[in-house]
């Protein structure tokens, strides 16, 4: 009888980490084969790609020397935070967590919501996102949980999605949130530990990921980073991670899709991000009219865009296996930006948007692909 291949095994990626972190903490076979620890720790660091990690190299001197070709592992798409933080607490694709962009359709409510910071009354963190996160699977298994970040996060609609199980810990600056870490480890048997870090992100946005002030942060990173590892236990593993990369565009390269009549014909809404549109078809447009917006948008930014249809976009598996209420809130048409160059509307109201330099959420290697270092019992 013939021999049958096994099927190949898909690659790891950031919805394996968090998950394979608790296993690991249960003794149990995980993803990313981590071997049993007390203590798993993931540190997320918003914004740190792999090629922005590489590309600066040389001010994260700690990092960088751990960082090999096996810590580069695959993010989701829309390569953005809501949807990486999503799939990290939830260890699903986002067709199945539900948070599926930055900016998504509120059907019911004939809206476009802000899935980051834009939750209300409206929203309903279980409902919006219904499955357990691996918080609550660790508390049920009998291990404890903690979310340690900012103060401001600690009650957000967001950390209600997905941080549901873990006990939240405010801390300050990184260097705090590092040494609330270390105590929580030095106070428990066993724990699953996440440490959030938004500040690189916050420097991108601001003033690009190769300004000195993204650079500083790095830096302050690396070190902090460096001191914790020296002080793990023999038996705490940590991994550190991000949820996508992030690319600069200047503000030449900013294109106004609206002057473009063709590229907004029957369009209601607009969500997503500058670098991956989500375009929302009005209810009663006349048949066809998706096809023929994607094929306008194929015919003029074609070159430096990807284009697709939802269907296209789900049957192509850019999401994952999605739910109803996923598919619901993806745009009728997508558009991702290949260049680097950023979409807007002119006729938003906030120009403050426009500011904006380092950019996200598109389908490259730049922004999709991030790091995921090993350190303490998880080098081993």
């Amino acid at each position: 009888m013939p021999m049958v291949p096994a099927a190949p095994t898909p690659p790891p990626r950031l919805a394996d980490v968090l998950a394979s972190c608790l296993a690991s903490a249960l003794g149990a076979p995980n993803r990313l084969d981590l071997p049993a620890v007390r203590h798993a720790v993931v540190v997320l660091v918003d914004g740190l790609g792999a090629a922005n990690l590489r590309q600066a190299a040389g001010h994260a001197r700690y990092l960088s020397t751990r960082f090999t070709k096996r810590a580069v592992i695959t993010g989701v798409f829309p390569a953005t935070t809501a949807v990486g933080l999503g799939s990290l607490c939830t260890g699903v694709d986002p067709g199945q967590h539900g948070l599926v962009g930055y900016r998504v359709l509120d059907a019911a409510n004939d809206r476009v919501v802000n899935q980051l910071s834009g939750w209300d009354d409206g929203m309903v963190p279980t409902v919006w996102q219904p499955l357990p996160t691996v918080f609550e699977r660790a508390v049920a298994a009998g291990v404890p949980a903690y979310a340690v970040g900012p103060h401001r996060f600690a009650d957000s609609g967001l950390s209600q999605a997905l941080l549901r199980g873990a006990q939240y810990v405010p801390a300050r600056s990184i260097a705090d949130r590092f040494a609330r870490a270390s105590e929580l480890i030095a106070s428990t048997e066993r724990a699953l530990v996440y440490v959030y870090v938004p500040e690189l992100d916050m420097a991108g946005h601001a003033r690009g990921w190769e300004s000195d002030r993204w650079i500083g942060e790095l830096e302050t990173l690396d070190a902090e980073i460096a001191a914790f590892a020296r002080t793990l236990p023999s038996s705490t593993g940590a991994l550190v991670t991000a949820d996508h990369g992030i690319l600069d565009v200047a503000a030449e390269k900013q294109v106004l899709f609206d002057t473009a009549p063709e590229l907004i014909a029957n369009v209601r809404h607009v969500g997503g991000d500058p670098r991956c549109l989500y375009l929302y078809i009005e209810p009663d447009a006349p048949h066809g009219a998706v096809d023929s917006l994607a094929r306008s948008w194929r015919d003029l930014e074609g070159h430096r865009a990807r284009v697709f249809t939802r269907d296209e976009a789900v049957a192509d598996g850019l999401f994952g296996e999605t739910t109803d209420a996923a598919r619901s809130r993806i745009g009728d048409v997508v558009v991702s930006a290949r260049a680097q160059i950023a979409y807007y509307d002119s006729r938003d109201p906030n120009v403050s948007a426009r500011q904006m330099i380092g950019q996200h959420g598109a389908f490259t290697d730049d922004e999709m692909r991030v790091p995921c270092i090993r350190l303490g019992a998880f080098e081993r």
